[in-house]
């Protein structure tokens, strides 16, 4: 068996690069943190029926306010105010989830992570 040093052993530079790979990979820890928080404060208008429901949708996934224009509400169609509701939500959803994609990709530099 040959005597001597593995590769990246022989000298302690290997060492260094690891300290500094470990100090980057808690920065963008902290960084990816960050950013979770701001997504969960964001707050999204979503619209349907030409402005007639609007809402905000939060970066938590609620609903933090709920808009309806009297001219929508029809006793006798409870499925169209469902219809815009339901679409206002998916617009807002959709904006949300594009904003959150493209601020973790900032953090992340476009690699998926586990969570």
């Amino acid at each position: 068996m040959a005597k001597g040093n593995f590769r990246g052993m022989g000298n302690m530079g290997g060492m260094g690069n690891m300290g500094n790979l470990m100090a980057q990979a808690q920065r963008m820890q902290k960084q990816l943190e960050v950013t979770q928080q701001e997504i969960k404060e964001l707050r999204i208008e979503g619209t349907a029926g030409g402005g007639q429901v609007k809402l905000i949708l939060g970066g938590d996934h609620k609903i933090y306010s709920l808009d309806i224009s009297k001219d929508v509400i029809d006793p006798e169609d409870p499925e169209m105010l469902a219809d815009l509701i339901t679409a206002a939500y998916n617009q807002a959803s959709e904006t949300l989830e594009n904003e959150s994609t493209e601020r973790m990709n900032k953090v992340t530099g476009g690699v998926k992570m586990p969570f």
